[in-house]
């Protein structure tokens, strides 16, 4: 007999799917302290407080003085898809407000216990409800004021594998107050405090959006930024950017908003770096603060779990707007490059008189007239001495290497051969303090060469080294080479906390936000086995008297920085890997940038120091430090 089988596909619990949910919707405490927020902000909310508990693994509490909750919206808030926000589906496409999904309260109260109450002004009593892992536990009249105050507690209680991927308490406050950053940043009419085991880590009055961006992020970046103010039938666009001078290395202050919401856009960020090209570094990036307010039928926003990314439907006509927009407000606060029409080498080009004969010029009578420029004469060529040097310290990682300190040579007016060139560099080479060694790299057919260092060297465009070697010719990116050096250096160091520190002479004030001072309060015992000497002199100010001796030139606030958003990712009990990627962090900030002129000294050094190493070829994140060009590989350039 024939047998058949039984339906396997099965409707979910409600419990199941709301896990199901907060999976996508709330990821860590950050992503809770967001939704709650929001709908604060939905209902009307002008003051908004904020509590936390052990970076929010413990309480999230948020109140705040909107319009409150009948008992039965009370209820139905915590019931997925139950929305106040859209009635039918052209709804999604004319969204003026934060939620909308009806998915943020019973994802959160699938994954934690909720204690909450809420009123509307006109009642005299308000509705507390208590749930715990989507089961409603209690619910009836509560004395309270107007407004809603909701308690998340123990969050992922009941999701153990969740909540044992959370991070430490330094990493997950970190991301609390990037989220925090976000939303008081979109919301300047709305007064927020954030207050965390106690602290108060944050009192915002509502004020205009520069002075709410120096209450965040210190005086400093508040005077580096300049306004942006366009508007056409399409978008306005409004906001803040940074002055070049203040581009950061590491950690730039860049925002997006459209509509009152906080978005990701990296297209339009493109367009902002595209302004910047000629005024900053490769490595730097940008400060800004930039608005859109569009219809909102020309945006969706429901392409995105959280809602941080927007689609916007002119997208190409908007990054001209706001190209021209950044480029305006750069050339109108003069920092943006300028033609300068009264430069002393311009032709003198006389003005055209209609009807006036204009006169030969006289033929220069100094001319050579044999001067024949197909006459074949010896080669000779121009070179110019290098200054002497002082004996300092290495900044490549060798005993005798000098510091990446330039100076213009003098010129000798002297010519000299192919032979002689070759010769004195060679008995230059051979009085160095660079001894010869061997490597090995891979050439370009796979095949391994052996490089013997010295050897000839020269610079190309202040960023290759180009050298020679008996197998063929070699190119090496000299910003990777010496990331290569310091990483290799660095790493033992750090993992044994004995990083070497060198005073300043003179301390250097650095003034932090919020999540970058919790870091440091935290990471206090860490940053000292890195060489950092810092101290808390009030608030967000720190001093730095001292820094890693083999940071050589870099800025110490630089170097800090770069490790303190190292530390957030991380925490402050690194493991092996992430003290990878610090030493990869303060590698990257102390190594010689691009177009940095390298005297032949400081080539031979930095080369010599490469090849020591077991694995030359790539730095820590994989990219090509070393290109070969086999001789066959030349010739084929030349079709022989």
């Amino acid at each position: 007999m024939k047998s058949f089988q039984q339906d396997v596909i099965k409707l979910l619990p409600d419990s199941v799917a709301n896990q199901i949910a907060a999976g996508e919707v709330i990821q860590r405490p950050a992503s809770v302290i967001k939704e709650l927020v929001e709908n604060a902000i939905d209902a009307g909310a002008t003051l908004v407080n904020i509590v936390l508990k052990d970076a929010g693994k413990t309480l999230i509490q948020v109140v705040d003085n909107g319009c409150g909750m009948s008992a039965t919206d009370a209820r139905m808030a915590f019931e997925r898809h139950a929305t106040s926000k859209i009635r039918k589906a052209d709804d999604l496409f004319t969204l003026h407000t934060m939620g909308f999904r009806g998915e943020a309260l019973p994802s959160i109260a699938a994954v934690s216990e909720i204690d909450m109450r809420s009123m509307r002004p006109d009642d005299s009593l308000g509705t507390r409800i208590i749930i715990k892992a989507s089961k409603v536990e209690s619910q009836e009249p509560d004395v309270c004021v107007p407004g809603t105050n909701i308690m998340v507690k123990n969050l992922f209680y009941n999701f153990v594998a969740r909540r044992r991927f959370l991070k430490k308490d330094s990493v997950e406050l970190s991301h609390i107050m990037h989220e925090f950053e976000r939303l008081v940043l979109v919301n300047t009419d709305v007064e927020f405090s954030l207050t965390h085991n106690g602290t108060l880590v944050h009192a915002l009055p509502r004020s205009p959006l520069k002075q709410r961006i120096g209450a965040l992020f210190g005086r400093t970046v508040e005077h580096g930024l300049i306004p942006v103010d366009t508007q056409t039938s399409s978008v306005k666009i409004s906001g803040f950017i940074g002055l070049p001078a203040n581009a950061r290395q590491r950690n730039a202050l860049q925002y997006f908003f459209v509509n009152g919401r906080n978005m990701r856009h990296p297209y339009f960020h493109k367009a902002v770096l595209n302004c910047y090209k000629d005024l900053i570094s490769g490595e730097a990036q940008p400060n800004y603060f930039i608005s859109f307010d569009v219809a909102p039928d020309r945006i969706d926003v429901n392409i995105h779990p959280q809602k941080h990314e927007i689609k916007f439907e002119d997208e190409a006509m908007i990054w001209q707007i706001l190209s021209s927009a950044v480029k305006e407000s750069l050339g109108k606060y003069n920092v943006g490059p300028a033609i300068d029409f009264d430069a002393t080498d311009v032709p003198d080009i006389p003005p055209l008189q209609q009807g006036k004969i204009v006169e030969n010029s006289p033929v220069n009578e100094d001319l050579d007239p044999d001067y024949n420029p197909f006459e074949i004469k010896p080669m000779q060529f121009e070179m110019h001495a290098e200054p002497e040097r002082p004996a300092v310290a290495s900044l490549f990682g060798g005993n005798g290497s000098t510091v990446m300190r330039h100076e213009r040579s003098s010129s000798l007016n002297s010519s000299r051969n192919w032979e002689k060139l070759y010769e004195g560099f060679m008995k230059d080479a051979g009085s160095s303090h660079v001894a010869p060694v061997q490597s090995e790299i891979p050439s370009g057919d796979g095949s391994v060469t052996d490089i013997a260092a010295p050897a000839p060297m020269f610079q190309y465009k202040n960023r290759w080294i180009i050298t020679s070697t008996k197998s063929g010719l070699i190119i090496i990116d000299q910003h990777r080479a010496h990331l290569r050096v310091l990483y290799e250096k660095f790493l033992p160091e750090i993992k044994q906390g004995k990083m070497t520190s060198q005073k300043l002479i003179f301390s250097e004030e650095l003034e932090v936000d919020a999540a970058q001072h919790a870091v440091l309060v935290a990471a206090a015992q860490l940053l000292v086995g890195l060489g950092f000497d810092v101290t808390n002199v009030g608030e967000l100010k720190w001093t730095i008297q001292g820094v890693p001796a083999e940071l050589g030139n870099v800025s110490p606030r630089e170097a800090l920085i770069s490790v303190i958003g190292d530390l957030a990712d991380t925490g402050n009990d690194p493991t092996d890997e992430q003290r990878q990627r610090i030493a990869m962090s303060l590698a990257r900030t102390a190594a010689i940038r691009n177009n940095q002129i390298l005297s032949q000294t400081e080539m031979q050094a930095l080369v010599g120091d490469l090849f020591r190493l077991p694995s030359p070829n790539y730095t820590p994140d994989g990219y090509t430090i070393i290109r070969m060009f086999t001789p066959e590989e030349l010739a084929s350039f030349f079709h022989k």
